[in-house]
């Protein structure tokens, strides 16, 4: 007697095959029976202590978030509807460059100021791990969705050597490759960076390649935010592509879109240069989010040099009024490296969220200009998060479809009114992208979103609907499903998903959230 099945369901088992109608049942967290056709074959149909109904419905494993930031929400929110609702049962943290492990109390200290804007503070939250072994420890206490970990290279090159924009020295990146080393050694699946943001981009090319090289000894993979989406974004994905060849190490590109009006209708590009590294044998994957703004946080756009020295640095630098003039010549006239390489245009920013309650009332607005936007850096003390209506739709369309493509939300959870891809990538996918636009077939999404992102992260039994794995599932409505988060309400949650299972057990159950917490760190495979 098995504990579940799901009979008459569609199965998109997430190998890009044919869908087919089976039984599929679930024992002890696995599938462990897949009878196809059991009624038409006349076959004895498999028994179980709960059989559910899934007729019209379509049964997929759980969907992978390939770039998360939920790195607190997922401690702060036990319930984490905003990714549970959607399918996804795996997200991977440490996105960008910047998280929380590996830490010293400085560096802890340090690094919460930089990412309020993406995570809050912390400070309603015990923040008790100092090392990635320690914070994978914690998420398995009991989380509402699996979480895999990226040792964020900023935060490893501000453990080191602080904020300073130079050359590693050689023993200071001996203790950038020790502590890359060790996060990989107590369960890290890779490594990211996000090379417009301070300090991680004072990173040389040569010191990026010594650390991809212990990546490549672990088995991991590199997974950068690279130095620019806007001017010159095409050599920034180049220059990727050589250094993780010269270090013989996998490459995955976060959420590789191509914005900004430099780039419309380059997408196409961008692909030739992957088809080449790929055809040479390159080991490369990317992710994109199915929506054409960005989100961010305001103090990224300020040139680097701005951000030296850290937070309060920064502050000072705004602060001081000749300082302010020539970083909004920088931002306005020459194009900043934080805003890649493209002067800003103020009325493509909207704010998203703040950290100082009494700036609410800003959010939603779009900022005006360059006094606007230091009055609130200063204000809200770098803590704002913004959306950057800044990209191009043909060319969402054009990467979605690669060879080597999969999903991350790049969902920011913080702020009133965060992007609709943080309660909406994986049904927009499904709903708009599938159905609607015809640009995927349902078979082919659901593989980039199930098992293709399974084998970058090297798990040997998650990924497809198949005898022996562990049973992380989604049942939904392929002629419903539809995100619900739209610009205006980012928070709705989406339609179409009645069940999301993770290690057998109900996390979403008729579309509402259970107490079930299932979740737990996914750890590299030696």
């Amino acid at each position: 007697m098995m504990d579940l099945v799901f009979r008459d369901a569609e199965v998109v088992d997430g190998s890009g095959g044919d869908s087919y109608r089976a039984d599929v049942g679930i024992e002890d967290g696995r599938i462990v029976s897949i009878v196809k056709e059991a009624a038409a074959a006349g076959c004895q149909r498999p028994t179980a202590r709960r059989v559910l109904d899934a007729e019209g419905l379509a049964l997929a494993p759980g969907f992978i978030d390939m770039h998360a930031h939920s790195d607190l929400a997922l401690l702060r929110d036990p319930d984490h509807s905003a990714k549970a609702a959607q399918g996804v049962t795996l997200e991977v943290l440490g996105q960008d460059g910047l998280s929380y492990a590996p830490v010293d109390d400085r560096t802890l200290a340090e690094v919460r100021r930089a990412i309020t804007g993406w995570n809050g503070d912390g400070s309603d939250l015990e923040l008790d791990w100092r090392t990635v072994g320690e914070y994978l420890d914690r998420l398995d206490r009991g989380i509402a969705v699996n979480a895999a970990y990226l040792v964020p290279q900023g935060t490893v090159r501000m453990y080191a050597m602080g904020w300073e924009d130079r050359p590693a020295t050689e023993r200071e990146l001996n203790r950038m490759r020790r502590l890359v080393a060790e996060g990989l050694a107590q369960g890290a699946v890779g490594m990211s960076s996000g090379l417009t943001y301070t300090p991680g981009m004072y990173a040389s090319d040569s010191e990026l390649t010594e650390l991809c090289r212990v990546v490549a000894e672990y088995g991991g993979y590199y997974c950068p935010h690279h130095r620019s989406y806007g001017a010159g974004a095409l050599r920034a994905y180049e220059e990727m592509v050589t250094l993780t060849r010269e270090a013989g190490c996998a490459l995955h590109l976060a959420h590789a879109t191509m914005n900004f009006d430099v780039n419309e209708g380059r997408a196409p590009e961008l692909l030739a240069l992957l088809d080449e590294a790929l055809d040479a044998g390159a080991d490369i994957s990317l992710d994109t989010y199915p929506y054409t703004p960005g989100s961010t946080t305001l103090v990224a756009l300020l040139p680097s040099w701005a951000g030296e020295g850290g937070p309060d640095a920064t502050l000072e630098r705004l602060r001081d009024a000749a300082t302010a003039e020539r970083i909004r010549h920088h931002l306005e006239e020459l194009g900043s490296d934080g805003c890649h390489g493209v002067p800003v245009d103020w009325h493509t920013i909207e704010i998203a969220g703040v950290s100082d309650p009494t700036a609410a009332g800003r959010v939603g607005s779009r900022v005006d200009d360059w006094r606007t936007a230091r009055r609130l850096l200063v204000d809200d003390r770098l803590g704002t998060t913004i959306l950057q209506h800044v990209g191009h739709e043909e060319n969402v369309r054009t990467i979605m479809r690669h060879r080597v493509h999969t999903g991350g939300s790049d969902g920011i959870l913080h702020g009133l009114k965060p992007h609709p891809r943080a309660y909406g990538t994986f049904p927009e996918y499904l709903g708009r992208y599938v159905r609607e636009l015809g640009v995927l077939s349902l078979e082919e999404c659901v593989a980039h979103l199930t098992s293709r992102p399974a084998t970058r992260l090297r798990l040997p039994d998650r990924g497809l609907v198949k005898e022996g794995y562990v049973a992380d599932l989604v049942l939904f409505d392929p002629t419903t499903i539809a995100s619900g988060a739209t610009y205006e309400n980012p928070r709705t949650l989406p339609v179409g998903i009645p069940h999301v299972l993770i290690d057998g057990k109900f996390v979403m159950e008729d579309g509402k959230r259970t107490d079930v917490l299932a979740g737990r760190s996914i750890r590299r495979t030696p």
